[in-house]
């Protein structure tokens, strides 16, 4: 599953994520979208599991929790329409 990350801090990394992440199962990719003109993170990344259920738990977990004093806004990622 893919799942969305929303309302990062600007300063939180891929490496971050992918800590954050790490304790709840196996992880396939973690990518933090970087804006191309600043180089600045766009404050939103996706991370893919490739177990449903464990993704399905850390987005129950996880939404609307605070770090690094943001609240996340955790979901599955839908494809662009």
């Amino acid at each position: 599953m893919n799942i969305y990350i929303g309302n990062l801090n600007y300063k939180v990394r891929e490496k971050d994520l992918q800590q954050l992440l790490a304790e709840y199962g196996e992880i396939t990719s973690v990518k933090v979208i970087i804006d191309r003109e600043t180089g600045r993170s766009k404050g939103f990344g996706f991370v893919e599991m490739p177990d449903d259920a464990v993704a399905q738990q850390v987005i129950d977990k996880l939404n609307g929790t605070e770090y690094e004093g943001r609240a996340l806004v955790v979901k599955e990622a839908r494809p662009r329409a």
